[in-house]
């Protein structure tokens, strides 16, 4: 039982910076609604933004297929962004 919960910390991490990445994300829509963002500034900040979420909800998934088919979670790897490109969250 020990074991689930160690890695259940880094799975609690990314979840953690998944979630300020979509708070940020709505703090730069908020922004560019009330016109305090010209577009194209919000469109480069989105996309980084989306390619950095699509990235961690990868690995995430992979953290967790990993565990459920009893490896090491911690083998799991950011892949580049190329690759996991409009995954579904």
């Amino acid at each position: 039982m020990a074991e689930q919960h160690a890695g259940d910390r880094p799975e609690k991490a990314i979840l953690d910076r998944i979630s300020a990445m979509v708070s940020d994300e709505r703090t730069l829509r908020e922004l560019l609604s009330e016109g305090r963002m010209d577009g194209d500034t919000e469109r480069a900040r989105l996309e980084a933004l989306e390619r950095e979420l699509d990235q961690c909800w990868d690995l995430l998934r992979q953290r967790r297929a990993k565990t459920e088919a009893g490896e090491d979670p911690n083998e799991a790897r950011v892949r580049p962004s190329r690759t996991v490109e409009g995954y579904e969250s």
